[in-house]
């Protein structure tokens, strides 16, 4: 970002995300300084410089939310839409190095570049820096994906590195032989927290959302939406509580049987049950 004019013999720019400051004038002019000058800390440029920082955290951090949605939910992204945000630098972060998924189910490629045109450059898994101009592209959801451990093995050489957390999230494949009665899944119930009010709050630190007494995550699979939840307390109670057990819910809210669950929803849930029991309360001497 350009430096700009800001007091007597000053000048200011947003650098790595934050205000910084150089001299203007003398034999240090164009010398960038550690700290901001107290002769700056109130004026106004400095504070337009801030704001726009803060927009720009809150841009960054809302592109990567869009993005990991679309993985998560493996969402067909228009190519063009993907064009069209390239040049946005909060943008390309997010959606640099994805896996993506053209026409060809099997063929996995990570996102190098989108032009202007709507054409993507991808390296696929043999190396080579291919072109692709779908008319969608998706962004998988790792459980989806054939080969995973190659996959990663592959990224690792690449040392590529993803801001949405993608080919290395966590996964649970779904278990065979799952009775086709049972209602819920109780890997993680049990994990102790002194209170419902820091379990409520770890889940949402997670980035869960929390309503009335659960933990819920929603996603779509296989074309549908589904939710998971865990039960974490009643609302408003102040005392010990503990993790209930695991549920999905169709669109509509009606009950899923966990043998009818799709593996995205499956992992997902499994992953969100996972993530709050890591968090419980673990006495002196007690197993981990």
């Amino acid at each position: 970002m350009a430096w700009v004019a800001a007091g007597e013999g000053y000048e200011i720019s947003l650098v790595e995300g934050r205000v910084a400051a150089r001299s203007a004038t003398g034999r240090s002019a164009g010398r960038q300084l550690k700290t901001l000058p107290k002769a700056l800390k109130d004026h106004p440029e400095v504070d337009r410089l801030r704001r726009l920082a803060e927009w720009l955290d809150r841009h960054a951090a809302a592109c990567v939310a869009q993005v990991d949605t679309w993985m998560v939910s493996s969402l067909p992204v228009p190519t063009a839409l993907l064009a069209r945000v390239w040049p946005d630098e909060a943008w390309q972060s997010a959606l640099r190095d994805l896996a993506v998924v053209g026409d060809d189910p099997d063929e996995v490629g990570f996102l190098r570049d989108a032009t202007a045109s709507g054409e993507l450059k991808v390296v696929n898994l043999d190396g080579e820096t291919v072109r692709l101009s779908p008319r969608t592209v998706t962004l998988p959801h790792p459980v989806l994906l054939p080969d995973l451990d190659d996959v990663r093995d592959f990224a690792a050489e690449l040392g590529i590195v993803q801001q949405v957390e993608q080919i290395h999230r966590a996964t649970w494949q779904k278990p065979e032989g799952l009775a086709a009665t049972a209602t819920e899944v109780k890997d993680y119930a049990g994990g102790v927290f002194p209170t419902r009010f820091s379990l409520a709050a770890r889940a949402t630190g997670l980035g869960y959302r929390v309503s009335g007494g659960y933990a819920t995550c929603r996603v779509r699979d296989t074309g549908r939406a589904a939710e998971a939840a865990v039960w974490i307390g009643e609302p408003y109670y102040d005392a010990e509580t503990t993790t209930g057990a695991l549920t999905w819910h169709d669109g509509e809210g009606r009950a899923v049987r966990p043998a009818e669950v799709g593996p995205v929803a499956w992992s997902e849930g499994m992953r969100m049950a996972a993530a709050l029991y890591a968090g419980r309360k673990i006495e002196e001497g007690g197993g981990a």
